[in-house]
């Protein structure tokens, strides 16, 4: 799953036809990463849905048109996540120092955000051996918090698992309880960003930690702060902070901090991931990449998009000032990557899985239904600081639709130029130039025939290399493609030409 939405888009790619650049190799489907792990009989419904996806131009721009969306989403949600991290975290020393102004806590959640993406870098690979423990600090700390407020206040908050104070609650009031339901999002935020830890630890431990974890101390925390909010319903600007005991405030505010800082870099890693997914299918300009582990292959960085999202959240921190605002654009960008996930899993259960049609159904309908609800509550939020992120979203989405236009555009250009068979005989075994010792190397995108590029070769140099040899860098759709099947070289037209294409994978 590196990649999140992406990943979701290549496995569709892998099997079918859908990319809209046609550059795939026959002997690709023959790798062994490339081949489903679990083969099952092919259902007739997943080779009409096979069919139907490959013959409509239509589907397969909308396909890109969602992914595009979704990824854009995704990108405006991680500018937005250290912005409201770190800002909602500093914004407790309002609590601990009474007379702190807001300006304060902006200047200081600036200088920690750019602290933050100074040492982006080396945090990718140095420092990841410390985020366990502190994780499991904060945790532990939520947890803790929650059973003091618990024991402190009553336990009057144990009746939130009661689901008929929901109907209560829009029974009293319909449209406030409708709002309030972006809002409510927000204690799921972030938990897209997981795909890009699965490649560290196995999914089995990542379930385990969730269940006997996080979800109880979150689960706790919230209790706690309800249950203070109770007893002290005029504290709710600053509910988390207000409830920590005097005695561990500041020993709290600091792993408070930290915890905001590795959620921070927890989603921009995921960025970085997702934005290597979609210039490999052609839908981003390609940027330097940096491989910060041996070990671990996930762990990367991009030092323009490093620096660009230091200006966007900066941009979001210095525009709303508040986390309140900051929060509003939050839900929207959540839910548009929630909707997004939820469509392309309906296509591969329907396409990949051969899923039951009524399990297919089932997922669809409920995930959809609860997603759209909030998300028409999100929106309402526009006014208010939504539509930074929709302009932000929306500036995304069509740098890489362009960009993907053009480098089909630039695909199909090669393709119709490419020299011909006929050509290529008339010239013969020489070439109607020298033929010098040596080898030469043609860098191309296409994987068949002799680019246009070598034809302008032949008429502007005096000689050529008596072997030639055509390169084609391709990025394939599978997870990892093995060291023995990286590098799959040809013969291009008959032997005595000595020309040769190698298509590294």
């Amino acid at each position: 799953m590196r990649g999140g939405i992406f990943a979701l888009y290549s496995l569709i790619c892998r099997n079918a036809k859908v990319s809209l650049i046609p550059n795939q190799v026959h002997s690709e489907k023959r790798m062994s990463s490339f081949r489903l792990k679990l083969p099952t009989p092919e259902l007739e419904r997943s080779i009409k849905v096979k069919e139907k996806l490959e013959s409509s131009l239509l589907l397969k721009k909308l396909l890109l048109g969602l992914v595009l969306f979704g990824t854009s989403m995704f990108i405006s949600n991680g500018v937005i996540t250290p912005a409201m991290s770190v800002l909602s975290a500093v914004s407790g020393l309002k609590v601990g120092i009474h007379n702190t102004s807001q300006d304060v806590v902006v200047m200081i959640s600036v200088a920690l955000l750019v602290i933050l993406f100074s040492v982006q870098r080396y945090a990718t690979s140095k420092v990841g051996f410390a985020l366990g423990p502190s994780l499991l600090v904060w945790f532990c700390c939520l947890g803790g918090i929650g059973i003091y407020n618990l024991s402190l206040f009553g336990p009057t908050a144990f009746k939130a698992f009661n689901p008929l104070y929901i109907i209560y609650y829009f029974g009293r009031n319909p449209f406030q309880a409708w709002l309030s339901l972006g809002g409510c999002l927000l204690c799921a935020t972030g938990s897209e960003a997981i795909f890009s830890n699965l490649c560290h630890f196995p999914v089995r431990y990542v379930q385990y930690m969730f269940v006997l974890l996080v979800l109880p101390c979150l689960v706790l925390a919230y209790l706690g702060q309800a249950a203070f909010l109770i007893a002290n319903p005029k504290s709710s600007e600053q509910v988390f902070f207000s409830s920590i005991p005097i005695g561990v405030f500041w020993p709290v505010f600091l792993v408070a901090n930290l915890a905001a800082l590795i959620a921070s870099r927890t989603m921009t890693v995921a960025i970085f991931q997702c934005l290597k997914q979609s210039i490999a299918l052609g839908c981003f300009p390609r940027l330097k990449i940096v491989h910060t582990s041996r070990k671990f292959m996930a762990k990367i960085y991009i030092p323009v998009v490093n620096w660009l999202l230091l200006l966007s959240c900066l941009g979001f921190i210095v525009l709303f000032r508040s986390i309140y605002d900051v929060g509003n654009a939050y839900a929207i960008a959540e839910l548009g990557v929630m909707i997004m996930a939820t469509v392309y899993v309906t296509i591969i259960m329907l396409l990949i899985w051969e899923s039951n049609i009524v399990k297919v159904l089932s997922f669809v309908i409920t995930f959809l239904f609860l997603e759209l609800i909030f998300f028409s509550s999100a929106l309402s939020s526009v006014g208010d600081g939504g539509w930074a992120l929709l302009i932000f979203a929306s500036v995304l989405f069509m740098i890489m639709f362009i960009w993907n236009y053009g480098s089909k555009l630039k695909y199909d250009s090669e393709v119709k130029q490419k020299l011909s068979k006929d050509l290529m005989r008339k010239l013969g075994p020489n070439l109607g130039t020298i033929r010098a010792p040596g080898l030469g190397l043609v860098c191309s995108d296409i994987v068949k025939g002799v680019p246009a590029i070598f034809g302008h070769f032949l008429t502007s140099l005096p000689a050529i290399h008596s072997i030639i040899v055509f390169v084609c860098i391709r990025n394939v759709p599978v997870p990892v493609v093995p060291q023995s099947e990286r590098f799959l070289f040809q013969r291009v037209c008959s032997r005595g030409y000595h020309m040769f294409r190698c298509i590294a994978r």
